[in-house]
């Protein structure tokens, strides 16, 4: 038995591994593309959805066309054994099967052209296989007048990058606000445990650390509701449209049927774009969506910047500590290094590279395409699962186990010259700057301070220095 088997195409002849689901439209794409860059597999199953619902709408087609003209049709329909055989292989592709035949990088020429192909190839010999029949026996079903039957690429692809975006937005949503509700936690149990704020890495006037996760839980909130509102903004798609959005060569029956049998299957609100020619020609909709995810970046990227600071030496008395989650050295014993904010920080600036990538690729569309789609799509995805794994290891491995030092807070305050700016409404800024002054000079706390100056009745500093009086919204004249 041979273990190869001939295909041909119009630019001649490939030797195929006679077993292989792959055909020779995606070896020519190895050959041509012979990097290493991996494909996005929730992009290839997402593939082999739309595939279902193309050939789900082509039997109501075909039935509907039937009952209407008998056997005088000017196509010959394929049969069930036939499109149950696609139907199948291509619910498999959908649940990430034969992923293992798809060879084609994911970087790539010829706008995803090798990304259809090699799917078609693999679905179309996938069914073969179903019915009796041995790979590359295309004569019975073929890759491009069977699995890809009242497709184009320029349809089909984009629409599944739809599909597996949406599918990884829910996933996301999902993981921001569990990590929201996590920070929010930390922010009603730390409410009027006071610490020293800072602006430019220096202290600066009296806050909490209830206040600090506040602010992270309101970054978290606006991120969560962006992401939110991204469905809305790519649910639109261009199945059906054909080459170019025109439609041209496609049964309108199918075009008008095909984005609700997809809709039906994956149970996400999918619609036919208004403009079809737009949806085809125009990407900006991935660089709208991608904004959001990298202003998501920035809010972890910040968060975990901040967490790193204040549980690093640096900071002496630690008054946060994040979990010891690795041994940090092979040659230094003891050492722990902060991974977790690392790993995040890292990952925010894959995504910010991605954003740039983005941007200037959707620009370099060229009428009615744009060739770069693959790239496009791969950085999309790329950065939605950097962002699933940074919201899922901030909660799992960091936020789970972070140990707020409520004394090493309040000891760092009133041992900041800083927090003599509360005394500034009762006995003016030059004399709280005289308490600033001493505190510094002798390294001395602010009661110590008060002792000497007399500045102020040791009692009312006491007040002026409770949590509630130093946290709230300015001073009433009442006060004073």
């Amino acid at each position: 038995m041979s273990i190869y088997r001939i295909e041909k195409d119009a630019l001649g002849e490939k030797k195929i591994p006679a077993d292989a689901l792959y055909g020779i439209h995606a070896v020519r794409a190895k050959d041509n593309f012979p990097g290493n860059t991996p494909f996005p597999v929730e992009w290839y199953q997402a593939v082999g959805i739309v595939k279902v619902a193309c050939y789900r709408t082509y039997r109501k087609f075909r039935d509907a066309a039937v009952k209407k003209l008998g056997n005088d049709l000017p196509f010959k329909p394929i049969n069930d054994e036939i499109l149950d055989a696609l139907i199948a292989a291509g619910g498999e592709v959908a649940e990430g099967k034969y992923f293992d035949n798809f060879i084609v990088p994911g970087v790539q020429g010829g706008a995803g052209t090798s990304i259809n192909m090699n799917i078609n190839e693999i679905i179309a010999n996938a069914a073969l296989l179903k019915t009796g029949n041995k790979c590359g026996d295309y004569t019975y079903i073929d890759p491009t007048s069977h699995s890809n039957i009242y497709q184009s690429t320029n349809d089909v692809i984009p629409t599944a990058l739809t599909v597996a975006s949406i599918k990884l937005l829910q996933e996301l949503e999902e993981k921001i606000n569990l990590l929201r509700q996590k920070v929010e936690t930390f922010e009603k149990q730390n409410r009027e445990k006071l610490r020293p704020g800072y602006t430019q890495l220096q202290e600066a006037v009296p806050s909490s650390f209830g206040l600090l996760f506040s602010a992270y839980n309101e970054a978290l909130s606006r991120d969560w509701w962006r992401v939110s509102k991204c469905f809305e903004r790519i649910r639109q798609v261009n199945l059906g449209g054909g080459a170019i959005g025109t439609g041209i060569a496609i049964p309108r029956f199918f075009i008008m049927e095909v984005v609700p049998e997809l809709r039906a299957l994956t149970g996400m609100k999918v619609s036919h774009s208004e403009n079809l020619s737009d949806a085809t020609s125009n990407t900006d909709k991935w660089v709208e969506i991608h904004a959001t995810l990298k202003a998501h970046a920035v809010n972890l990227e910040k968060i975990s910047s901040d967490l790193r600071l204040l549980a690093s030496d640096i900071a002496g008395e630690k008054s946060i500590t994040i979990p010891e989650k690795q041994v940090g050295s092979s040659i230094m014993p003891g050492k722990i290094n902060p991974v977790i904010p690392e790993f995040v920080i890292s990952a925010a600036h894959k995504v910010y590279s991605n954003d740039s990538l983005i941007s200037s690729l959707c620009g370099q569309g060229a009428f009615e395409l744009n060739a770069y789609l693959p790239v496009i799509g791969c950085s999309v995805i790329e950065s939605l699962n950097l962002l699933i794994s940074c919201n899922s290891t901030l909660l799992a491995n960091l936020f789970s186990g972070l140990v707020v030092n409520e004394t090493a807070g309040y000891n760092a305050l009133i041992f900041s010259p800083s927090v003599s700016t509360a005394l500034s409404p009762y006995i003016g800024y030059h004399k709280a700057a005289e308490v600033a002054s001493l505190m510094k000079k002798k390294k001395i706390n602010i009661f110590e301070a008060n002792r000497i100056l007399k500045a102020i009745d040791d009692e009312k500093l006491k007040t002026i220095l409770q949590a509630g009086n130093l946290l709230k919204l300015g001073f009433s004249l009442d006060e004073l």
